[in-house]
């Protein structure tokens, strides 16, 4: 009884002390419930207080709490310094701020922690208040990698490993979501199921996490096209949450052929000389060996493919491809085409050597061919259609007619099948010059003319007047060409050009014209010539003034000299003298 008294008394106690120091103390501390910081940040934990009774001896201290227990991190008193406490995790990250406000720099995830500002004021009494520091870091990207053995059997009994996801490095522990084309596969963690998913969890010694996650399956048929991806989803400060994709994988599913399907690549009609490529496959995975034949006989294929290069007329017929697949033995995998290849003959053209026909004869061709399908034989010369129906007939020929005539023969509905042969037609007869067309006078006083002329074999050219001459063949015509002067007779008459072989002559006048720039250049030099003639005529006249002044200047000084001394001269010296003034003129003594 004694003991049972001892305890309610001092349980009582106890409540009257708590009772006390709740209806007289004054002290109120406030922090925030959460601060959010990214690793390698600088978090900021503020803390106030109020008190009813203010204090000299007031203090601030930051605790966190490990294990249950809690350690001092940092204190300040009121007006006095900051400090932080030796040996704790914060330990040279930590300080305490005038306001009260606890800063830890280089934020790392062990400092995830429930801090508590406790304050002590006197009498007042002491009260804290704690706030959890969060720490967020987002992860990397998820890599998905296949499973070391790349094949997956459709109906096995056990799932098989589709693929592992792996997250490194992310804070806090972040998530994976496994998905099938495009859609969440829901998380089951029952192995006994047809699909679940193993994950593990590793925390390194950062403090971060890294997260492995195995998806495993039963696929059937229709996940041989499924593509798979893993995403990541995790925290971020505000109650953000973000993901972030993997890359895709498909799986190489094993499963058993049903059917077999055999065709012909090729998309136009076959004709001699293509190559012709058929494909045989199943719907199965892997595709089995395939087996070749027409007509009973092996062929060499290579795996589904057959090709047949250069194809001939007689490799046309029946080929069929055979498969036998180890896991559906009772399956028919067989699979025929028959091939069909068009053809057409060279052509054949009687009478097929050259032709020499004389003007106005008559001559006939006959064109023949055979092919695999209905088929078209035109005659041709350059692009003139001549004849539809494989005979070509001309009569009364003209030198016109000469040439290359070909037989074209094809089959239309197989583009590209033809065949082609050509005759010459050559004509003998006498020469026929085409209609002379007028030359014009040139710069130079020079006329150029060209006389066109058939007949075979070729003629000989005579000019009438003759020139500068040169000689070509064009086609079935010969051309000579003359350049002469253009002299009046030749602007008068004209040029001739004569034509001559074994069976007759031709002859035609061309016409030589004056068009107006050779006329003005024509009276521009007669011109010039007048004004030539005039100024020689003046220079003349001028030169005959000039000696009849001399002249006269000469006779009016000797005459007043022969007055004074005639009287004493003889008469036969008055002759001399005469003589020898007219050639010498008066000398200076005589005056």
């Amino acid at each position: 009884m004694d003991g049972i008294a001892l305890g309610r008394t001092s349980l009582s106690c106890t409540l009257l002390l708590w009772v006390f120091q709740v209806c007289s103390g004054a002290v109120t501390v406030t922090v925030s419930p959460k601060v959010e910081v990214i690793k390698g940040a600088t978090a900021k934990l503020p803390c106030t207080y109020t008190v009813s009774t203010p204090s000299s001896n007031t203090i601030v201290e930051w605790y966190i709490e490990e294990q249950g227990t809690r350690k001092r991190v940092a204190f300040r008193s009121q007006g006095g310094d900051g400090k932080s406490d030796d040996g704790t995790p914060l330990t040279g990250r930590v300080t305490i701020e005038q306001d009260f406000t606890l800063t830890i720099s280089s934020v790392v995830p062990s400092d995830e922690l429930v801090f508590y500002c406790q304050v002590t004021a006197g009498p007042s009494g002491v009260n804290d208040a704690h706030t959890n520091l969060k720490v967020f870091f987002a992860p990397e990207k998820p890599e998905l990698t296949r499973p070391s053995s790349q094949a997956i059997y459709v109906g096995e009994a056990s799932s098989s490993e589709i693929g592992t996801c792996v997250t490194m490095n992310g804070h806090p522990q972040p998530r994976i979501i496994w998905f099938k084309n495009d859609q969440p596969i829901p998380e089951v963690k029952d192995t006994k199921a047809n699909t679940y998913v193993i994950a593990s969890v590793v925390k390194e010694a950062s403090g971060l996490y890294t997260i492995k996650s195995t998806l495993y399956m039963q696929p059937t048929k229709d996940d041989k096209d499924s593509v798979f991806q893993c995403t990541v989803e995790y925290s971020m400060p505000g109650d953000n949450i973000k993901q972030e994709k993997s890359n895709s994988i498909s799986i190489n599913l094993y499963y058993p052929s049903e059917k077999a399907t055999f065709s012909l690549l090729n998309t136009a009609p076959i004709k001699e000389g293509d190559t012709v490529t058929m494909k045989c496959e199943t719907d199965g995975n892997p595709q089995p060996e395939f087996e070749f034949t027409k007509d009973k006989n092996s062929i060499k294929g290579d795996g589904g493919l057959l090709t047949l290069n250069h194809v001939k007329r007689t490799d046309a017929g029946m080929y069929k491809c055979n498969a036998i697949d180890f896991d559906n033995l009772d399956a028919d995998l067989s699979g025929t085409i028959n091939l069909a290849i068009h053809y057409i003959d060279p052509v054949s053209v009687n009478p097929s050597d050259p032709q020499v026909a004389m003007l106005g004869d008559s001559v006939e061709w006959q064109c023949k061919t055979k092919a695999s399908a209905t088929h078209t034989v035109q005659w041709k010369k350059g692009s003139e259609v001549l004849s539809q129906d494989g005979t070509l007939s001309i009569n009364a020929i003209s030198y016109d007619k000469a040439g290359v005539y070909m037989c074209v023969a094809a089959v239309p509905s197989v583009p590209g099948l033809t065949s082609h042969a050509s005759v010459n037609l050559t004509i003998k007869g006498k020469p026929v010059i085409e209609t002379p067309v007028a030359g014009e006078v040139g710069a130079e006083g020079d006329v150029t003319l060209k006389c066109v002329a058939y007949g075979f074999p070729a003629p000989q050219f005579t000019w009438k007047p003759s020139g500068k001459e040169s000689v070509s063949v064009e086609s079935n015509k010969v051309v000579s060409t003359v350049t002469l002067k253009a002299t009046p007779e030749v602007i008068k008459d004209g040029v001739t050009c004569e034509v001559v072989n074994q069976y007759g002559k031709d002859s035609k006048i061309f016409p030589v014209t004056v068009n107006d720039n050779s006329s003005n250049r024509a009276g521009q030099h007669q011109g010039g010539s007048s004004g030539v003639v005039i100024a020689v005529v003046v220079c003349v006249l001028l030169l005959l003034l000039l000696v009849a002044l001399i002249y006269m200047l000469n006779k009016t000084r000797r005459l007043p000299c022969s007055k004074k001394n005639s009287k004493d001269v003889p008469e036969s010296e008055k002759v001399n003298n005469e003589t020898s003034l007219i050639q010498k003129g008066p000398s200076p003594e005589q005056c």
